[in-house]
């Protein structure tokens, strides 16, 4: 981790003014952070393996005026509000470049990176589950994320099994990365601030380089199940053809989908693989 105590910490009054130009847009989820110490803990999160950093929703750059002090790490920022990118060009001239504007859920990851990379960001609320799962599409190419969003949703990517938030989410990321909820951020630091608290996590890729499954039919027994969360397994895979009436009386069939950790949902996937529909 970079030392915490070279970096320049932006006077209150330079932030409150830089505020004032850029206004939040409702229809893109912009809430803007306006406590530094939170900015400087998210970025101080944030390891230099690998150096490629890609910021999501940079905003008026709460964040990245300290990213662009650290010179362990090469950073990109992609925004898709036109007022913040015309912003963050007169503001961050260093950047040059590096500033992408656009949407990062239709991002072409290869045309910008063609080495592993990080991916940071204060996430807008309503796209922050599809910036996950664009994430999981190159897991491959991206062993970190450190990631501000909606405390809940933070919840349930953390989440283990048994607790009412673990969903489909917890399960295929966690398949994939060990999650670090980090801490809780009050809704007064915002500006326009939003109706319920945030969460930071951090995502390490971990060393599961493929499943011990078909990953396909992985995705689609953990969608099923959680689809219909109450029913027993049992019942809530109905639709996938398989040969049902050879497992049933199997005791993961009388589990709910919550109960199970990733390495049941493999073996899960595992048990269905192994009893096709009889011709």
């Amino acid at each position: 981790m970079p030392d915490i105590s070279r970096y320049k910490i932006v006077m209150l009054t330079y932030q409150l003014s830089d505020m004032k130009q850029v206004k939040a847009k409702k229809h893109l989820g912009q809430h803007f952070l306006n406590d530094q110490n939170i900015a400087l803990r998210i970025v101080e999160s944030l390891t230099s393996d690998p150096a490629e950093v890609l910021e999501i929703g940079p905003g008026m750059g709460v964040l990245t005026r300290y990213l662009v002090q650290r010179d362990d790490i090469s950073l990109r920022v992609i925004e898709i509000d036109t007022e913040s990118v015309e912003y963050l060009h007169e503001h961050y001239p260093e950047l040059k470049d590096r500033i992408i504007e656009g949407d990062f859920l239709d991002l072409h990851l290869p045309t910008f990176f063609t080495e592993p990379f990080s991916v940071i960001g204060n996430f807008p609320y309503n796209i922050s589950s599809q910036i996950f799962f664009k994430v999981l599409e190159a897991k491959d190419q991206i062993p970190q994320v450190v990631g501000m969003l909606q405390k809940e949703v933070a919840e349930r990517l953390a989440s283990a099994p048994g607790k009412k938030a673990y969903g489909i989410l917890s399960v295929l990321l966690q398949a994939w990365y060990d999650v670090e909820y980090l801490f809780t951020v009050d809704e007064h630091v915002f500006t326009p601030p939003p109706k319920v608290k945030s969460a930071v996590i951090r995502l390490t890729r971990n060393n599961t380089k493929k499943l011990d499954c078909n990953e396909v039919l992985f995705k689609q027994i953990i969608k099923a199940t959680f689809n219909q969360r109450r029913k027993t397994i049992r019942n809530s895979i109905k639709a996938i053809p398989f040969n049902r009436e050879a497992v049933n009386e199997e005791p993961v069939m009388q589990k709910r989908p919550e109960q199970l950790s990733v390495a049941e949902f493999v073996a899960l996937t595992q048990l269905v693989e192994a009893h096709p529909l009889l011709e």
